[in-house]
């Protein structure tokens, strides 16, 4: 019988359990959006997950969304995460590297430019800066010669983690960044190839898995999808035709996986579980929301035909999730005023639980 705790052949890659780190932005990268040593320290504690995919990482310097988050689009970035990348593989783990461009969710006074979207439309909401929550600004609408750079540059990235030693990478197209900011009816209003029918709203996500499969192969490239999601004030209209027209073309690529959040009603999930015809991830609970994934929820999934559960929070005071899974132990609490402080506190002192011997 299928648990969490089978092992499980993903791409070029045999997952020892079907628990999987779920991307969470820690806002601990160093100047320059350089990995850091404490990082480094952070993944390897939970290198027991059978995947570990990494904070959203900008792809290009107009890409990133907050202020203190790594990048993969600079030589020194690249050598900066080969020592996190290493440590997880020294403790016998995997790890992709999560691709976020934030488009819109951006402001100048942290790229030093105006953000770009579809469409010149705000995010709704404050925006993180260097001094502190700002309103989202309006960005600048994207020219459709300029689409093919944006495009270029998730595969550009990808390449850069290869190098830098990640097992392989997953576009954030969830939450409101830039891919799901295409997706969306209201962030764009596009009148050309990119924007209106569902087939146009596809483009850019389909675009931009194409060419990183292209760059590094489709066994190292999956996607975050977040389908019917409203972070930041996107709406999708005809969410199940949407979704299931993307996971169609998706499908020819060949990518390693999918990884859906739960953010529409069961029953539109259960149907996209269906028309996917690869590896799928569940993160069973919404992000950000008041429940914490656990094991009952991590099972139902499985029940439902979900390959990999990630579990988000729960592994920030947890760095043994795994073994607290397996042996039914009690699962620490999580201090969410330092989710985004900075230093170790919060970060490197979550302690594993004491074991017998």
């Amino acid at each position: 019988m299928t648990t969490l705790f089978t092992s499980y052949r993903l791409g070029g890659l045999t997952l020892p359990n079907r628990v999987v780190m779920a991307p969470m932005t820690r806002v601990r990268a160093a100047a320059d959006g350089l990995a850091t040593p404490s990082m480094a320290a952070y993944y390897a504690q939970r290198a027991t997950a059978g995947l570990i995919v990494s904070e959203g990482v900008q792809p290009s310097a107009i890409g990133q969304s907050n202020p203190g988050t790594p990048g993969l689009h600079t030589d020194g970035q690249v050598a900066a995460w080969r020592p996190v990348t290493a440590a997880v593989h020294a403790n016998g783990g995997r790890i992709f590297a999560q691709l976020m461009h934030g488009g819109r969710v951006s402001h100048p006074d942290t790229i030093g430019t105006r953000p770009v979207g579809p469409s010149a439309v705000p995010a709704v909401g404050d925006v993180f800066t260097p001094t502190g929550p700002q309103p989202a600004p309006t960005p600048r609408a994207l020219d459709t010669a300029e689409v093919p750079e944006h495009v270029e540059s998730y595969a550009g990235a990808a390449r850069r983690a290869t190098d830098a030693g990640f097992d392989g990478v997953e576009l954030h197209g969830a939450n409101g960044y830039l891919i799901s900011q295409f997706l969306s009816s209201n962030a764009n209003l596009r009148t050309d190839g990119y924007g209106g029918p569902v087939a146009h709203r596809i483009r850019f996500a389909v675009e931009a898995a194409a060419a990183t499969a292209d760059a590094i192969g489709g066994h190292r490239t999956g996607i975050r999808l977040s389908p019917g999601g409203t972070f930041w004030g996107v709406e999708e209209t005809e969410v199940g035709e949407l979704y299931a027209a993307l996971l169609t073309e998706l499908a020819r690529l060949d990518l390693a996986y999918v990884h859906i959040e739960a953010t529409a009603d069961e029953e539109v999930l259960v149907a996209l579980r269906r028309a996917w015809p690869g590896t799928l991830i569940m993160n069973p609970t919404l992000p950000m929301g008041p429940k914490q994934t656990g094991r009952d929820d991590a099972d139902r999934w499985l029940g439902l035909g979900a390959d990999l559960v990630s579990f988000g929070r729960a592994f920030i005071a947890n760095p043994d999730l795994v073994e607290r899974l397996r042996a039914g132990l009690p699962i620490a609490p999580v201090d969410e005023a330092t989710y985004y402080q900075g230093g170790d506190a919060g970060y490197l002192t979550y302690a594993a639980h004491e074991y017998a011997a």
